[in-house]
């Protein structure tokens, strides 16, 4: 865990990370710094992802449950010294499931939930994903991902077949360019906190966590598991995310009910915005998302 902010007064917002913490966590930071201004944000180290990972953090421990358990541990951990009551929540990707649950089972603790990849149903989220890719090699006529793809079949995945299909995703996407991977390497290896040497751990920490918890989060359908929560909600959706694609987060917004609710859309973003569109949503967390905060 990581605390930063200008003022410890400011009301905490705890990230919640899509992926590899390690990864995210450093863009978010890279990106996203101007929050420190308006939030005290808290940067979690999920077990079993980055400097978190451990062999011998057993596989039946990651559960939803346990990662229920290991927020509310934060959340209590982190109101006590600022003061506060409650804590705003940024959930993405997989944090936006983790984030809707943990804010359904303790609404007396999140003051507001913002959610960007926003998962509503996962099974469908996943199969608009395959669909996408498909389509798009078939534009281009790769033949080599037409075949790759056609092999693994739509949904549901295994993981072996999920790295398939987004690993296509990610070459359409042109996210494993040289110059793309440069940029996030020097990003990632650019803080004093973390070097070269922590990229192994990030590797299997990333695969260590997608293998122990796929079959049960690839089944979660949030619009009939949580189709209520008692705080504001802010989506931020990329209007070109095929990760988690925007029709299925739309889908669970108009079926959720909440104190208030609002979209706000990033048109030159995908499943990122606050590493596509950092100022906009910098801005938007700032004036759209503070105010509504009572902690």
């Amino acid at each position: 865990m990581i605390i930063r902010g200008e003022r410890l007064t400011n009301p905490p917002l705890i990230h919640l990370h899509g992926g590899p913490g390690f990864a995210e966590t450093r863009l978010f930071r890279h990106f996203n710094a101007p929050l420190e201004k308006s939030f005290t944000v808290v940067y979690w180290g999920q077990r079993g992802a980055g400097k978190s990972f451990d062999r011998k953090i057993p596989k039946s421990s990651m559960t939803t449950e346990q990662f229920i358990a290991d927020l509310d541990e934060l959340v209590e951990a982190v109101c006590k010294p600022v003061g506060k009551n409650k804590v705003a929540i940024f959930g993405h990707s997989w944090g936006s499931a983790l984030g809707v649950l943990y804010a359904a089972r303790f609404p007396e603790k999140v003051a507001a939930y913002v959610g960007s990849g926003q998962i509503g149903d996962w099974p469908a989220g996943e199969s608009s994903s395959y669909a996408f890719a498909l389509a798009e090699a078939q534009r281009r006529n790769n033949r080599k991902a037409l075949k790759e793809l056609r092999a693994i079949g739509p949904p549901p995945h295994t993981v072996s077949s999920l790295w398939t299909e987004r690993t296509w995703l990610q070459r359409f996407e042109g996210q494993l360019g040289g110059r793309a991977l440069w940029n996030v390497g020097r990003i990632l290896l650019g803080r004093p906190e973390s070097s070269v040497f922590d990229l192994p751990k990030l590797l299997r920490g990333f695969r260590f966590s997608l293998d122990a918890m796929w079959a049960e989060v690839s089944t979660l359908k949030l619009m009939k598991a949580v189709p209520a929560l008692q705080m504001p909600v802010v989506l931020f959706l990329g209007r070109h995310d095929h990760w988690v694609p925007a029709e299925v987060s739309v889908a669970y917004f108009d079926v959720l009910t909440a104190a208030s609710k609002r979209i706000v859309w990033f048109e030159a973003s995908g499943h990122e915005p606050f590493v596509d569109e950092p100022a906009k949503f910098n801005a938007a967390m700032a004036e759209l998302v503070r105010p509504v905060i009572v902690v």
